[in-house]
């Protein structure tokens, strides 16, 4: 199969699994984390689940992006390196502060399904060869480029930056509350856990919106449309749970994933 005809359908492909995964999460958690459940299969430590699952998006994005015939292109690299960034931190950071939470003593991250792995390990394999080829090879970039696509990036670019520092800073409040609860949960407060159930989700959106916007390109739109699809419904499910858990101490007005909104 010529390299163009795998990556269209890598594209349809994209665009088509986003309905399926949505449909299915309004009715029923992925099961991990605090919505993990036995009757899935075999499972692997948690910190081990996130290392392998997210790596294609390191290992497999640098051996396809120097063969684009776009790759020295500065909005090519501009795209690719944010695309690391985020991966660096998702593949390497933060399993490796989950394993060092879990030496702790009296936090035990939940054990995560192999099967939601491999799933997860999949749809990295397709988006990490989707994005790579799509901004170093696929992707028309203006000669010269004009002062709008600059001022596009530069707003891409804050908003990605952003969302990053909320995802992170989130996902370690998290962390710190477990350790507190000794295993046990209490509800996040402070911050934008003030104004929605699970900043971590939103800036990790935020993230891929800004992303989006350097990258321009029906891929890199795909791949918003799809976290929107799996986070949203999975923050909903938070919010639902610490309803139930907590019951009137928890604001039930309080957003699942957009401030305000949703």
């Amino acid at each position: 199969m010529e390299d163009s005809t795998l990556f269209s359908a890598a594209l349809m492909s994209l665009y088509l699994i986003t309905p399926i995964t949505i449909l299915p999460l309004q009715f029923l958690s992925a099961p991990y984390g605090k919505h993990f459940r036995p009757g899935w299969g075999p499972t692997i430590p948690s910190p081990l689940a996130w290392l392998l699952m997210e790596s294609p998006t390191l290992w497999l994005s640098a051996f396809l992006f120097p063969l684009g015939r776009h790759r020295r292109h500065p909005l090519a690299l501009a795209a690719f390196l944010l695309f690391l960034l985020h991966y660096l931190n998702r593949t390497l950071l933060f399993p490796l502060l989950l394993f060092l939470n879990s030496k702790r003593k009296g936090y035990n991250p939940k054990p995560f399904p192999l099967l939601i792995a491999a799933f997860a390990f999949a749809f990295n394999l397709l988006n990490a060869y989707l994005q790579s080829r799509s901004v170093s090879h696929y992707s028309s970039y203006p000669d010269p480029i004009p002062p709008w696509t600059y001022a596009r990036v530069a707003v891409g670019a804050f908003l990605f930056f952003w969302g990053m520092r909320v995802n992170i800073q989130s996902d370690r409040a998290l962390m710190r509350l477990k350790e507190e609860a000794k295993g046990g949960y209490k509800i996040p407060r402070g911050g934008w856990f003030e104004v929605v159930s699970c900043p971590n989700y939103m800036g990790e959106g935020a993230e891929w919106l800004g992303w989006a916007l350097v990258a321009w390109s029906p891929a890199a739109l795909g791949f918003f449309m799809y976290t929107c699809a799996n986070l949203g419904p999975r923050a909903r499910a938070h919010r639902s749970w610490y309803i139930e858990k907590f019951g009137a101490e928890y604001p039930a007005k309080k957003k699942a994933f957009v401030p305000y909104v949703y």
